[in-house]
């Protein structure tokens, strides 16, 4: 099994206030870490002033290029007037700084509620906004960040989780062969779509990156936004059995339609996306075992009934994909 050095382990609220007053701000010595794993990301109180959101990017999974690429591309959305929580400029004009070995980046302090989205207006209201982004995100291309593949979500997944021995040996060659037949229809149906489209988008937009007041939806955390088809922005919003999620879905397009073009053909793309989410949510989890956040938050990962409860999932997943797709009825 693979062992990483833990780049968070001398990172405590002394560090993060100290850090704080580097960039320059006045904090009164609240500190709450908020629930993030991934990077570690902290609300700090501040003297006579709202408190801050400080986010300290897990070194060495950017480039600073890619982070930059990040915030220029919240902050054009935020110019638009799209309702983004972009990183605010620091006093020495940027929005990234590097202290000791972290990348950091501050953000305003925004309050909301996960959204609603069993109420089929606030689905309109949603389909209306990530179009916006999506219309934005159209009339440029990324540089540096990732784009969103089958190789990179899928099979490098495989990879890893096999190659470092997760699996119990005897859920080995189910998760072998079950795994190797879904990629193999995934690649079918990616392959099927063409030339696919691939726009800025968020990446990551399931309702915990969304805060909901005053019937807006504000988007936080574009750290995972690639090039992506538009239809992973959208699928992580429909849920419950086939009749809901169909009604969902004309909703939230309707709404989609009036600012950017939705894709029909990316319908199809729904279950192969849902499969490598999976996937790479296993893989994610296994890469970053050895954070001891990981194994206090995740306690129920990498245990046999875990590793069966997957397989299981994933089989479910391969009957899912003959499924035909949503319509737009």
């Amino acid at each position: 099994m693979q062992k990483n050095t833990h780049p968070y382990a001398d990172l405590g609220p002394e560090e993060v206030l100290q850090a704080v007053e580097k960039l320059g701000f006045e904090p009164d010595a609240r500190v709450f870490a908020l629930n993030s794993y991934e990077n570690r990301v902290y609300q700090v109180g501040l003297h006579e002033s709202d408190s801050i959101i400080v986010k300290f990017y897990r070194p060495g999974r950017w480039s600073r290029e890619q982070i930059l690429e990040e915030h220029a591309f919240a902050e054009e959305l935020s110019s638009l007037e799209i309702p983004v929580v972009a990183p605010l400029r620091l006093s020495q004009g940027e929005t990234l700084v590097q202290i000791n070995d972290f990348p950091i980046a501050v953000f305003p302090q925004i309050i909301g509620r996960p959204p609603e989205l069993d109420n089929l207006d606030n689905l309109l209201v949603m389909g209306r906004f990530v179009a916006r982004i999506h219309a934005v995100g159209a009339m440029a291309s990324f540089k540096t960040r990732n784009q969103l593949s089958v190789t990179a979500l899928g099979h490098s997944s495989r990879e890893f989780l096999l190659e470092n021995n997760f699996f119990p040996k005897d859920l080995v060659p189910a998760y072998e062969s079950l795994s190797a037949d879904l990629l193999t229809k995934i690649d079918t149906l990616f392959a099927e779509q063409g030339e696919l489209p691939l726009i800025r988008i968020h990446g990551d937009c399931h309702p915990g990156n969304v805060l909901w007041r005053d019937e807006t939806p504000t988007f936080v955390d574009f750290d995972d936004t690639v090039s992506g088809p538009a239809i992973q922005d959208l699928w992580m919003m429909l849920s419950g059995d086939r009749n809901q999620r169909q009604g969902q879905l004309l909703e939230l397009v309707e709404g989609y339609n009036e600012f950017y073009d939705f894709r029909a053909k990316e319908l199809n793309l729904i279950e192969s996306l849902r499969t490598l989410r999976l996937m790479h949510y296993s893989a994610w989890l296994a890469r970053r075992w050895n954070d001891p956040a990981f194994l206090l938050s995740f306690p129920w990962f990498n245990t046999e009934r875990y590793w069966a409860e997957h397989i299981l999932e994933l089989r479910e997943q391969l009957f899912a994909l003959d499924e035909p797709p949503l319509q737009l009825i």
